[in-house]
């Protein structure tokens, strides 16, 4: 399946790809594109779209949309849950509520430095949310 989002990814748009491919869609094809062409994009290329203004996988209730795509494939893997509190402290700038926001938000934005080509930067950073989800994995999510 394809799916769409804002291109020049950061946290959000980092972590829901992961999230995608790794819980949802194995097979997903991801499209960057300008923030005025995601819906438009979005129709023409049959794609469903993401952390985008007014989609249904987007920031919803003061959530980022991490936590609506966990949501809306009714996630419960517990360490999972545990990678969606960071996500969503780090991508809404409350990064008082987790202890790994901060640290998450540096990162992505070294990433972005590093490859601002948006599928070498996912490619890339997937290891980052492999590595916090095994983390929280072995902790035994507490």
């Amino acid at each position: 399946m394809k799916w769409i989002t804002r291109a020049h990814v950061h946290v959000d748009r980092v972590a829901c790809p992961w999230l995608i491919k790794r819980f949802v869609d194995a097979e997903a094809e991801f499209i960057f594109v300008a923030r005025d062409l995601v819906d438009a994009e979005a129709k023409r290329l049959n794609a469903v779209p993401f952390d985008s203004p007014g989609v249904e996988l987007g920031h919803q209730n003061g959530h980022c949309s991490f936590v609506s795509i966990v949501k809306k494939y009714n996630l419960k893997d517990p360490a999972l849950l545990k990678v969606a509190e960071v996500v969503d402290a780090a991508d809404t700038g409350k990064m008082e509520q987790n202890p790994y926001a901060s640290g998450l938000e540096a990162i992505a934005q070294g990433y972005s430095v590093l490859y601002p080509d948006d599928h070498k930067n996912i490619e890339h950073q997937f290891r980052v949310y492999d590595a916090l989800y095994n983390y929280f994995k072995a902790k035994g999510s507490k």
